[in-house]
């Protein structure tokens, strides 16, 4: 029986960049995080069964989601955003000048992202900048003490702050755009 490869650091080294190259990357540029590993985690609600390991929201955590999506052009689009912002993908698309949004598939997310679901994180842009991956953060998080980010594997969190994220996206050649998605609010969340 052939194993299928998760999102966890088991399986690092079948990433287009593994995650303990992206820490040593990080190290060698100066970006300050700390480092948490735990079990694997798949969705929002595993994440929080461990959060109490975090600063709070209201401490200054940024505890979030990361949505990948695809465009009717076929542009590649990630989403962060707060864990609890209900997003609805119509007003989305609106809001950022883009057509219709779908969720990208795990083959697309693998080329275009270089990790596995589970283990969307900006710190993918490692491998979306090369891409043309488009980021986009809820502006919300720019206030956070501390924004908590998948190292590409999904059983190791970094706390990284703000400013060390944007000097990390501008060390790989992106400059994300912080936009206000309380406008794209599912009313029925």
């Amino acid at each position: 029986m052939t194993l299928i490869p998760d999102a966890s650091s088991e399986y690092q080294e079948t990433l287009p960049v593994s995650s303990e190259d992206l820490i040593k990357l990080l190290d060698e540029w100066g970006i300050i995080y700390s480092r948490t590993d735990h079990v694997p985690l798949q969705t929002v609600e595993d994440s929080k069964k461990i959060q109490h390991q975090f600063l709070s929201s209201d401490e200054g955590g940024g505890h979030i989601k990361n949505l990948y999506l695809r465009d009717n052009k076929k542009r590649n689009i990630l989403i962060v955003a707060e864990q609890d912002r209900g997003i609805n993908l119509k007003l989305l698309s609106s809001r950022l000048g883009v057509g219709r949004l779908s969720f990208g598939s795990a083959e697309r997310l693998m080329d275009n992202l270089g990790v596995r679901p589970g283990a969307v994180t900006p710190l993918a842009m490692i491998t979306g900048a090369q891409q043309g991956v488009t980021i986009f953060i809820d502006h919300e998080l720019k206030n956070c003490a501390q924004i908590y980010v998948h190292p590409l594997v999904n059983d190791r969190t970094l706390g990284i702050s703000p400013d060390n994220l944007v000097k990390f996206l501008n060390k790989v050649g992106v400059q994300p755009e912080w936009i206000d998605l309380s406008e794209t609010a599912d009313p029925n969340k």
